[in-house]
């Protein structure tokens, strides 16, 4: 049995040490070079220890979603193949074992934060909060891939000083990890409002701070950003609901002391300053494009064509050989079709110059479009419609800007220049029939605000597409019936890793009966 595998395979891993952002390339790689560690350098390796999953890498794009979740979303087009709806072993692998690489790395910031004297505790609260937020944010998309996880005493073999015996971690429910997740934003959001950070470990954060840059205005937002981003997703499950709604109803009446992302100046994410080092975005290229991943597919394409998307040019370009029309892949033609289409070089793809060959895009975390969507979401399950219409529109707008502001930063263009749309454009493409707010019901509009978060969404932020069409199960997406299979659809869940039955054993055997593709998580009742 192999001590390695075991580390990985109950979540717990040995202690890597962290470095200054000037430091990364020369010893990240090689952390037995760092021999002291501290509060701002543990907080930076934990930040960096899953970048594979926040900025656009070829692992996560080309082994994890190309043949999962952008398929499930119907956000690509694709040849069918049996035995398409089952996630392979090495993307359910390699994301479970990422993540607790990174929580372990967040229990050594634990760890060196609780050897601080009482008074350093209290100075250096500010990276504690922030942290528990970052690793909140990852753990949300972790539980909403599959449900229980090992969580409160996982990560914990150097806390544990090595003894294997008691590391091994037993799983908490999703339902018992949203809860402790949404009690904790709610103390960080008040609590970091009034916090007095010393000027001296304010100087540290603004260096070793990869995301907001000290910036405690832009935490506070990415706090309350993401308790209403929790909220919204639990709010149809019944031992939720009257929490949801209430908090959500306390965040929007508050905006002083609970500041969301409401513009794409606020945006949360992991940007990109100097190319050619370990926060980059220089293989979306392959991990996007390679093995044709990035076909448009033909629902997302006839949306934007049909309603004259001003979003079109941005997000796709057509075929080499469609001399100018935009044409996606139907899902239900025969295979040997699509494999012709996708040889012919007439399929619309996704924008190379926008997205995958721009070497300067960021790692999207929480951005103002989806927030205004949560929020256009409350405002019409409330009777609202008037402020749910003025925030479904805004996000459209904000949207738009939100792929132009991609596109003016990128390096590259492969694609040509995109249609600038006027104002004019973006008026008539929130009258257009299937868009408009006004010729609905509120059923419609639901229905609307669901579209508007695939379109936005994509292949951008696939974790949060998922999750929010299973949620709301608003969009009539048809997929080919793989008949040759048991798992016939999109999966409700993804599996656990084999490792965890193997070396898990005793912990496992406790959700073994939930391990199921068909398994809806607590907030799927739609």
């Amino acid at each position: 049995m192999k001590i390695k595998t075991i580390i990985i395979a109950v979540a717990i891993s040995s202690m890597v040490l962290a470095c200054q952002v000037t430091d990364f390339e020369e010893n990240y790689t090689d952390p037995a070079r760092i021999s002291q560690t501290s509060v701002e350098k543990q907080y930076t390796g934990f930040m960096i220890t899953n970048r594979g999953y926040v900025l656009p890498s070829y692992w996560n794009y080309f082994v994890v979603l190309r043949i999962t979740l952008n398929r499930y979303n119907q956000a690509v087009g694709w040849e069918n193949v049996e035995n398409q709806y089952v996630p392979g072993s090495a993307a359910i692998t390699d994301r479970w074992n990422n993540y607790y690489s990174f929580f372990a790395q967040y229990r050594e910031l634990e760890k060196v934060y609780n050897n601080l004297t009482p008074q350093q505790q209290q100075d250096y609260r500010v990276f504690m909060i922030t942290a528990a937020t970052y690793l909140y944010d990852h753990t949300q998309k972790v539980v909403d891939l599959h449900g229980d996880i090992p969580w409160s005493k996982a990560g914990m073999l150097s806390t544990n000083g090595g003894e294997y015996a008691i590391s091994y971690s037993e799983y908490d429910t999703a339902e018992s990890i949203y809860t402790k997740m949404l009690d904790d934003l709610a103390a960080f959001a008040d609590e970091l409002r009034t916090l007095e950070i010393p000027p001296a470990v304010q100087v540290g954060l603004n260096t070793q701070d990869l995301i907001n840059r000290g910036d405690k205005d832009q935490w506070l937002q990415y706090i309350n950003s993401l308790r209403l981003r929790m909220l919204s997703r639990v709010s149809a499950a019944p031992a939720f609901s009257q929490r949801a709604s209430a908090e959500i109803a306390s965040i929007l009446a508050n905006p002083g002391n609970y500041p969301l992302v409401t513009s794409n100046e606020d945006n949360i994410t992991f940007r990109i300053h100097t190319l050619g080092t370990l926060i980059a975005s220089t293989d979306f290229q392959s991990g996007l494009e390679d093995w044709d991943g990035n076909i448009a597919g033909k629902a997302i394409l006839d949306h934007m064509k049909e309603n004259q998307d001003p979003r079109l040019s941005y997000v796709f370009e057509p075929g080499e050989e469609a001399e100018g029309e935009y044409i996606g892949l139907d899902p239900l033609a025969s295979a040997s079709v699509q494999r012709e289409l996708i040889g012919s070089g007439t399929l619309a793809r996704y924008n190379r110059s926008t997205l995958s060959r721009n070497q300067y895009f960021p790692g999207m975390l929480i951005n103002s479009t989806q927030i205004h969507l949560l929020i256009a979401e409350h405002y019409l399950s409330v009777g609202q419609a008037s402020k749910a219409k003025e925030h479904y529109e805004t996000a459209i707008r904000e949207s738009v800007a939100y792929y132009q502001l991609l596109r003016s930063l990128s390096n590259d263009n492969t694609a040509g220049d995109p249609v600038v749309p006027t104002p004019a454009d973006i008026e008539n493409y929130l009258t257009r029939p299937n868009v408009s707010w006004d010729a609905a019901t509120n059923e419609d509009r639901l229905q609307l605000i669901a579209e508007q978060r695939w379109l936005h969404f994509n292949v951008v932020q696939p974790n949060e597409n998922w999750a929010e069409l299973r949620r709301l199960d608003a969009l009539d997406l048809t997929f080919w019936t793989d008949n040759s299979n048991q798992q016939r659809l999109p999966p409700k869940r993804w599996m656990y890793p084999g490792t965890e039955e193997t070396y898990n054993t005793e912990n496992y055997a406790r959700v073994q009966d939930k391990d199921n593709l068909e398994t809806r998580l607590f907030w799927d009742v739609n």
